[in-house]
């Protein structure tokens, strides 16, 4: 107990030497707000805000059962996968508290509005418990508002209140004018967390991505932040940022990575 108290206090010194060190505009939320979805503190365990992922095309099912396995040892939030394989990790994962998130539309949210639908309808039958949809980069980058947040809606109405639905909106590919509007589309249409890459396309999430998001939608929405997170300095100063959760498929590195920052 007394090593863990020790532990918690040095990640405060080292958060409030980093937020220091920040722009103004990437100053640390207020945790006394009210929020649908939590804030990380600095007391806090990473693995539970986080979602261990594996999208690789090769992984079998021996590499998605080690997932789940690692997935209950560490305490993460849950797994994230694509659709093929939510059966399995949902069965691997029953009795435990980890969650099942699936892929929709990914990596490059070009897929026919109606195939999402049916995707993360399917996936929700599975077992998953949350939605991961790339919306449609290429409309949201013209402008084409209206069809954006048609195809959100749709896979929104599609799994009904049964799965959390997250959108990515690939910001590594979209100027700030339209993160911030996808952002807005996203909970206008009834979704429930904005999240920033896939990690498939270009840089992945940065806390100016984080603050912007934050800045653009109301307090209710989560945040979710992906793509390039590898190491315990990067999930923590995105948290800190305003994310409410972290994605990424070096989960171990994260989580194990912390005591090296002390």
């Amino acid at each position: 107990m007394r090593d863990t108290t020790i532990t918690m206090m040095c990640l405060g010194l080292l958060l409030r030497s980093w937020e220091s060190s920040w722009p103004a505009k990437y100053e640390v939320i207020s945790l006394s707000e009210e929020r649908r979805f939590p804030s990380w503190q600095s007391n806090d365990n990473l693995a539970a805000f986080t979602d261990y992922t594996l999208v690789s095309a090769e992984a079998g099912a021996g590499a998605f059962l080690d997932l789940c396995s690692e997935a209950v040892a560490d305490g993460y939030y849950g797994v994230c996968v694509s659709g093929g394989w939510v059966r399995l990790c949902r069965e691997r994962l029953s009795g435990t508290k980890a969650k099942v998130s699936a892929v929709v539309g990914f990596p490059l949210g070009t897929h026919a509005t109606r195939a999402k639908a049916f995707e993360a309808s399917a996936a929700l039958d599975d077992g998953a418990s949350e939605i991961d949809m790339v919306l449609p980069i290429g409309r949201l980058a013209d402008g084409d508002y209206d069809s954006v947040e048609r195809d959100i809606a749709a896979v929104v109405q599609a799994v009904q209140g049964g799965a959390l639905v997250k959108v990515i909106l690939e910001t590594g590919m979209l100027t700030e004018e339209r993160i911030t509007a996808g952002a807005k589309i996203a909970e206008a249409a009834g979704a429930d967390y904005v999240q920033t890459s896939t990690g498939f396309g270009g840089r992945g999430a940065s806390v100016s991505d984080i603050a912007l998001i934050r800045s653009a939608v109301s307090i209710e929405m989560g945040i979710k932040a992906s793509g390039g997170i590898r190491n315990a300095q990067s999930a923590i100063e995105l948290l800190a940022a305003g994310a409410n959760r972290i994605g990424s498929s070096s989960g171990k590195a994260i989580v194990h990575g912390l005591s090296k920052l002390l």
